[in-house]
């Protein structure tokens, strides 16, 4: 007697996904293959220093980057990111310089930047869910005001700190490895663990293929988005930590300053569908491996860091191109 066929409703068909060890491999043999190029392009490349100078920089915009993961695959995006470090980043010196007790005031600036980002990530997911306002523009007019906050607040000017301690959060070393890259690849495997090992990660992959669908099927759609612009925020704030300790400062007009176009940039070149419903998080890895040793080449071969838009550019046009390309 032949076994009842197994029955697969549309609803699963049409949010498979593929294996996140398959997805990556565009991408992976991509960073392979611009590391061994890089490799015999400068000498100076596989320098140890310079290697570590890479990924500490691909850190700050990377952790961004894991955040916006999540928003573009339940279908959004952020803007305002990059605004959003400079704002948080001045609540933390803020804080610092308030309480006297130098560890004291590293716990608290630390905490206050983690909930600062996440108010912040919840005030955009609110105005797209609750307020029914695309997420396009909804943070193209947080951007605005969150940079503009942050000026307000500093009247213009350059904050910093004198705490001892707070400088070894983002310069300091744990065998050898920046702390902000241990931060980055941490936070890799918890993202990963929860966008494909829980039913939290399902519900965003169905949100982003189609949000009506995954409301027909029980699943809450506004939540899901609200949660995907709080673990964005939340992001935010880690990646404001590692850059103001690591600076011991922060300059209202600069800091985060095109980090929104890094982390969008590594998110697509990652693999991540800007339509929403597919994507991983260690391609978003990748995708900034790829941005950071292509910075570091162009400024170790001494291109104009004017032209240095223009190729992160071209990079992005060229991954979106080839994933349009791939899509039947």
């Amino acid at each position: 007697m032949n076994p009842l066929p197994q029955r697969t409703t549309p609803l699963a068909q049409r949010f498979r996904r593929l294996p996140w060890n398959a997805a990556i491999l565009a991408p992976l043999a991509a960073l392979i293959l611009l590391f061994v190029v890089s490799s015999f392009a400068s000498e100076y490349f596989l320098n140890t220093r310079n290697l570590s100078n890479v990924l500490r920089q691909v850190s700050y915009t990377g952790i961004i980057a894991i955040g916006m993961t999540f928003v573009i695959i339940a279908g959004g995006i952020d803007l305002s990111v990059g605004s959003m470090v400079a704002l948080v980043g001045v609540a933390v010196l803020y804080v610092l310089n308030t309480i006297t007790d130098p560890l004291q005031a590293v716990i608290l600036a630390m905490l206050a930047a983690v909930v600062g980002g996440a108010l912040l990530g919840l005030f955009n997911g609110l105005l797209v869910t609750r307020g029914r306002i695309a997420a396009f523009v909804v943070t193209l007019a947080t951007m605005s005001i969150f940079r503009s906050l942050a000026l307000y607040f500093t009247d213009a000017a350059e904050v910093t700190t004198r705490n001892p301690l707070f400088s070894e959060v983002g310069g300091g070393f744990v065998l050898g490895i920046p702390i902000p890259v241990w931060t980055f690849f941490l936070l890799a495997i918890v993202s990963h663990v929860l966008l494909f090992h829980t039913a939290f990660g399902r519900h965003v992959c169905a949100v982003g293929a189609n949000a009506q669908v995954a409301r027909y099927s029980g699943i809450r759609v506004e939540r899901v988005v609200l949660s995907a612009f709080l673990i964005a925020g939340v992001c935010v704030g880690l990646s404001a930590i590692m850059l103001t300790s690591r600076l011991n400062s922060v300059s209202p007009s600069d800091a985060g300053y095109f980090y929104e176009l890094d982390a969008i940039a590594a998110v697509v070149i990652g693999g991540t569908a800007l339509s929403g419903g597919r994507g991983t998080v260690w391609g978003t890895v990748i995708g900034a491996l790829i941005l950071g040793i292509i910075n570091n080449m162009l400024n170790l071969t001494g291109v104009s860091p004017y032209l240095q838009g223009l190729v992160k550019g071209a990079v992005i046009l060229l991954a979106v191109l080839l994933q349009y390309k791939r899509t039947p």
